[in-house]
């Protein structure tokens, strides 16, 4: 598999349809356009390209492949802890509140922000704007269904994070699924939008996007900084994942830390 073919490739996904995965690290894609070929029996890229072309359904599934959707609920505790404890203060100033969750995948994420904001009395005032590349993953988002199994681990995660309530408070459950509780997704707002392509939508209090530009090289990295810092209103905050950081982007020096250990950031004008 060469790196012109993966170009090639990644040039028919643009022109036919709009998706923008030029950018994005080349092992990356190279590991998951592997695995795809595998998993679909294809030969090589020339008949993955000849699929896609031909067959809308096989760029779905191809989409599915090349957009990763791991996630968790309050993933990194700590970060929550911080967010409840010296970011929710702050933001109890504001009369109104809105918030975006980029790259928000099957809304593990979501749904943890949506708890901590109705427990520290700010989801009322909140607008939440839940995106992501793949209109399949913001269904289950959506849905707020997810097996049973992680529960315990997100159970330890929530209290961890500084949740004091029993969190089977938040879901119903049977033998095999949780089913969140609709109250957390009514000031949700769910929504398609690309990284790589598309512009600023409205101007924020709070961005969380964790875990998404790991996937992405240097140039899309900036890109994404830049609209991050466009779209968040003065004295808004950032939060990213662990392993990412502001130090090195365009604007590093435009934000000063909430806690860096934990990748918060506040813009500072």
């Amino acid at each position: 598999m060469h790196d012109a073919e993966i170009g090639v490739l990644l040039g028919d996904l643009y022109e036919l349809y709009g998706w923008d995965f030029r950018s994005y690290a080349q092992a990356s894609l190279r590991r998951r356009i592997g695995v795809h070929l595998k998993t679909t029996g294809l030969e090589d890229i020339h008949a993955l390209r000849e699929s896609v072309r031909k067959d809308p359904d096989a760029m779905a599934a191809l989409l599915r492949s090349l957009t990763v959707h791991v996630s968790a609920m309050f993933r990194d505790p700590e970060f929550f802890l911080t967010f409840r404890t010296k970011i929710a203060p702050m933001l109890s100033t504001y009369p109104y509140l809105r918030l975006w969750v980029a790259g928000s995948s099957t809304g593990e994420e979501l749904y943890s922000l949506a708890i901590v904001l109705q427990e520290t009395g700010l989801y009322e005032r909140s607008r939440i704007y839940a995106t992501d590349i793949n209109d399949a993953v913001l269904d289950r988002a959506r849905a707020g269904v997810y097996p049973i199994g992680p529960m315990q681990d997100y159970t330890r995660n929530y209290h961890a994070s500084g949740g004091q309530r029993p969190f089977g408070e938040y879901y119903t459950a049977d033998s095999e699924y949780a089913v969140f509780n609709p109250a957390l997704r009514k000031n949700v707002v769910f929504a398609a939008h690309n990284l790589a392509t598309d512009a600023s939508f409205n101007e924020f209090h709070v961005i969380f996007c964790r875990n998404v530009m790991i996937y992405f090289n240097k140039t899309l990295q900036e890109r994404v900084h830049r609209l991050f810092y466009d779209s968040l209103l003065a004295l808004g905050y950032l939060g990213l994942g662990r392993s990412e950081s502001i130090r090195f982007s365009p604007h590093e020096a435009d934000y000063e830390p909430v806690e860096a250990a934990r990748r918060l950031y506040r813009k500072l004008q």
